[in-house]
């Protein structure tokens, strides 16, 4: 211990006094050293959010493991020797300029204060931020789920750090870690906003967020609250039910979204509700209620640690679910096999046994191959077949035809490839699939989701431990929002509006008559607006004008709006149509439950006040409904959820006290006192048979392919450091700076044969519209393939996307459709 303390800073300017190391030299009584120091390593400030000072470097390995075995990044070693040897990220590059992804694992690790928060050191690089206080609750973003402890000082937030919660065990990702500024925004909306009379929409407004005040004036809450409530109530008098709908968000509370829907069926009287999740997973789930009558995942995404054979298909966790990707980065270490199917190569590519690059919408060609491979080789689990499914012998008829030497030449997948994956498949002990959104978002996504569901049930690898479906989960809250009854055909708890006998406990209890009708999707909404059937409606949390495809029709409808209220943190280009603006509460400034990928209701905790006069969403939306005429008088979450478990049977046995006990509860649970179950259809499926139902797919083309005039193939996702529509991520300082403007992927060999340089300018152009945006070279995109994320207002990749639906799902085509691709002369990255 003297040694490691001569060559520690002095402990009162060092790095973190306040560090494990020092807390262990007082107890060994080792605080002076009689030893000469040293020389040790300059401050590496490369970085945006973390600070690097090796002087405090005890060579003690935690980080090095951290970046290893925990995430499984491998940016961490030890390098040099003797006294020579430090830590080094990649060839000892400035961690700034090093493939690492900024997850301070080894910020949290480090017990010296080697590795630091930037945010708590002053230009001398010593601590001089300590929080007044922690909080625990969640992180605001992907369905993983992490739980977190915010650090605040003088009412801000200044830190996160992991929990050992049951979906992270302390785990984070730069989002989670570094990304909860964007509450302290300036651009924060913190007055409610009315639009000005002489201002008239225009689908291409452009409002400055730092200064609405050219379209819109401040008012009072009562003020904005009548005009938003009276404008829906006139609608909904003069032109009928109808005429109103209504969009939630899946990053609202479970609270929020129950509250949400049940205005829109009781005060706008009709199922015109919707939310995100019609723009990811409604084709796996409209897949899932049809075979299993669930639309839950089967296993969490821990179960890859129990699986021999994993199948990662159209999903890119390590950048959508960096922590999820953890844990299958840890199981291929502890020797599972990872398959990754997806037309572009990801991270966890690295890590596969195989990775199966097949051409762009061919996922039911080479599903049905495997398929085809598993029954004529007798691969099948016969006796699993007889006691829990039913249409196989219809299945085993129609999938002859889909050999894999007739599939190969259509997916670009060998024959005997496509044979060895369905082999391993079938034969493992345990095989799990985890599927996202390039699995949903086509118009064959449900034929792609019965494939994935035929494969697990044709070889019983369901049910079980390491085994199982797993369509992982986008937003923090889609699957609460969807459970709580955010859909335009389910009442909460997936009950069909249609269905007399399951809408009349609803009825009995909220003391409405309500509409047997199904109501219509995101998509469909947006239509019906231009054909003059919806002329008003509420949006609370969501960005439809940046989120939904053809992105052009989508803001002519939200101008034409006769009275649009929007609910949101910031100006937002959906707000940009409002004629009402209500400044909402985020993430960090409310309480209520949150069901994250693997089925759990967590609970967060309200850690600040929202700013100025800004309000919780859930007053908002009670404020709202006792204007349209409901005698609603919830005095908080806790209330609001008791009423949701009355009508939602997975919450038995999770009472809002158990919520607030436990912290997290994963549904269904058997008992109020026992764990809830990680693992169903252990003993079969809620289906009136008890049996999964196979459904065969037929291979069909995606709905436009590339042609002489538009030759390449678009498709759309995100960026690890940004989030949907990047309302939140884009105003987070440290994510912002790691990823501040507009890019478009493309492969090297195609940049080579357009004459581009990464940085050019290229105009993207499909039959809906077209952007500028800056290109870089990425060798994992295939050859005649632009992938662009969506999260960019300046060039935003859904003004291009394809509107087509899949017929079941009713989600659209993100995942592809034809686009040309040209260099815009005489602009380069310095303009």
């Amino acid at each position: 211990m003297e040694l490691l303390v001569a060559d520690q800073p002095a402990r009162q300017t060092s790095h973190d006094p306040d560090s494990k190391f020092w807390h262990w030299a007082e107890k060994t009584g080792v605080t002076e050293s009689r030893f000469p120091a040293a020389e040790r390593w300059t401050t590496d400030a490369s970085h945006p959010a973390m600070r690097v000072n090796l002087d405090a470097c005890i060579q003690c390995g935690l980080c090095v493991r951290a970046c290893r075995e925990v995430q499984v990044n491998d940016v961490i070693g030890m390098a040099y020797r003797n006294h020579g040897s430090k830590v080094v990220f990649d060839f000892d590059d400035p961690m700034g300029e090093s493939t690492c992804v900024a997850c301070g694992e080894c910020v949290q690790a480090c017990p010296t204060g080697a590795l630091m928060p930037a945010v708590m050191l002053d230009d001398k690089q010593t601590r001089v931020t300590y929080p007044d206080r922690k909080v625990d609750s969640l992180c605001p973003y992907c369905g993983v789920g992490c739980q977190v402890t915010y650090q605040v000082k003088d009412e801000k937030l200044i830190y996160a750090e992991g929990r050992d919660g049951p979906a992270n065990h302390n785990r984070l990702c730069v989002k989670g870690r570094f990304g909860f500024d964007y509450i302290h925004h300036p651009n924060r909306l913190t007055k409610p906003l009315v639009r000005l009379p002489h201002v008239k929409k225009d689908a291409n407004d452009q409002v400055d967020p730092a200064n609405p005040f050219t379209h819109f004036r401040e008012a009072t809450w009562e003020e904005a609250l009548d005009f938003a409530a009276k404008g829906l109530v006139k609608i909904r008098d003069t032109k009928g039910v109808k005429a109103l709908a209504g969009f939630g968000s899946a990053k609202g509370s479970n609270e929020e979204a129950y509250l949400f829907q049940k205005l829109v069926r009781t005060g706008f009287g009709s199922n015109n509700v919707d939310h995100c999740t019609r723009l990811c997973h409604a084709s796996s789930v409209a897949a899932l209620f049809e075979g299993l009558s669930s639309g839950a995942v089967s296993a969490p995404f821990s179960a890859a640690l129990d699986a021999d054979v994993i199948v990662v298909i159209g999903a890119n966790p390590t950048i959508n679910h960096p922590v999820a990707a953890t844990f299958i980065k840890n199981a291929t270490k502890n020797g599972a096999k990872l398959i990754v199917m997806d037309p572009r190569r990801q991270t966890l590519s690295r890590h596969a046994y195989k990775h199966l690059a097949f051409k762009p919408g061919s996922d039911v060609a080479l599903l049905n191959a495997m398929i085809n491979t598993i029954i004529t080789e007798g691969l099948t689990d016969e006796q699993y077949i007889a006691g829990y499914t039913e249409g196989y012998e219809d299945l085993k008829v129609k999938i002859k035809e889909f050999t894999p030497e007739k599939m190969a030449p259509i997916c670009g997948i060998p024959a005997e490839t496509l044979r060895e994956v369905a082999r391993m498949y079938a034969r493992a002990k345990a095989s799990i699939i985890f599927w996202g959104m390039g699995i949903s978002q086509h118009v064959h996504g449900t034929d792609n989701a019965r494939c994935l569901i035929a494969l697990a049930l044709i070889t019983g690898q369901v049910g079980r431990p390491g085994t199982g479906l797993h369509p992982l989960r986008g937003q923090n809250n889609v699957q609460g929002a969807s459970d709580a009854g955010l859909i335009p055909m389910f009442l909460p708890d997936y009950q069909p509006v249609g269905r007399d006998d399951m809408r009349g406990a609803f009825e009995k209890l909220w003391q409405k008559e309500l509409d047997p009708v199904r109501g219509l999707t995101v998509v469909e909404i947006m239509n019906a607006i231009h054909a003059g059937e919806i002329t008003g409606m509420y949006i609370e949390g969501e960005n439809p004008a940046m989120s939904d495809p053809d992105l052009q029709h989508a803001r002519e409808a939200l101008a034409k709006l006769e009275h649009l209220v929007v609910q949101d943190l910031f100006v937002t280009e959906t707000a940009f149509h409002a004629d009402v603006i209500l400044p909402a509460s985020a993430f960090a400034e409310k309480s209520g439950t949150f069901t994250n990928t693997d089925r759990r209701v967590q609970l967060a905790r309200e850690v600040i006040k929202p700013p100025g006069d800004a309000r919780q969403d859930l007053w908002i939306i009670q404020e709202i409904a006792k204007r349209m005429g409901l005698p609603w008088n919830y005095s908080g979450p806790g209330e609001v959820y008791s009423e949701m478990a009355q009508l939602m049977p997975s919450l038995d046995n999770i009472s809002w006290e158990r919520v607030v006990r436990e912290g997290a509860v994963t549904y269904p649970a058997d008992d109020p006192n026992k764990p809830g179950n990680e693992i169903i259809f252990t003993t079969g499926f809620p289906t009136e048979s008890g049996r999964g139902k196979i459904v065969p797919a037929k291979v069909l083309p995606p709905d436009e392919l590339p042609d002489d005039q538009y030759p390449m193939v678009l498709s759309t996702g995100r960026v690890l450091e940004h989030w949907h529509t990047g309302s939140m991520t884009r105003r987070a300082s440290v994510l912002d700076e790691i990823e501040p403007e507009a890019v478009a992927f493309m492969s090297p060999k195609d940049m080579r044969r357009m004459k581009l340089r990464p940085g050019d300018f290229i105009r993207l152009e499909t039959r809906r519209g077209a952007v500028e945006v800056k290109v870089r070279a990425d060798g994992d995109v295939p050859v005649n393939m632009v992938f662009m994320p969506f999260c960019y207002a300046e060039a935003a990749a859904n003004l291009l996307t394809n509107p087509a639906l899949d017929p079941f799902g009713k989600i659209p085509e993100f995942k592809f459709c034809a686009v040309r691709a040209e260099p815009v002369e005489m602009r380069t990255a310095a303009e």
